[in-house]
């Protein structure tokens, strides 16, 4: 059984088990979260698709870690005006272990 859910603006298709990492979310490691905003559902071949929400479809999960990402490093530059400036980002997000697919 697969599904498709959206969390921070963005779209995951997840399975049973999967792990994935989302974008930051609040609470401590070890936590239970639902996703209730399903977009579509694919079990055994039948595929339920919303508009826009597959109605009464849940996605549990497990909150594995929360960290951050490799450093980017952000470097800026002007030609002959020596101007320079080098900065760096780390995107903090959550892991999240895919329980269960409930319909």
């Amino acid at each position: 059984m697969q599904a498709v859910i959206a969390t921070g603006g963005k779209q995951y298709l997840v399975k049973e088990g999967d792990i994935i990492r989302v974008e930051k979310i609040n609470l401590e490691k070890g936590k239970n979260i639902e996703f209730d905003q399903v977009l579509m559902v694919d079990k055994e071949g039948e595929c339920i698709i919303g508009r826009p929400l597959v109605e009464k479809a849940k996605v549990n999960g497990k909150i594995l870690n929360q960290n951050k990402a490799k450093k980017i490093i952000v470097f800026k530059y002007k030609s002959k005006k020596n101007y320079r400036k080098k900065t760096g980002h780390r995107q903090p997000f959550t892991e999240i272990l895919i329980e269960k697919i409930l319909l």
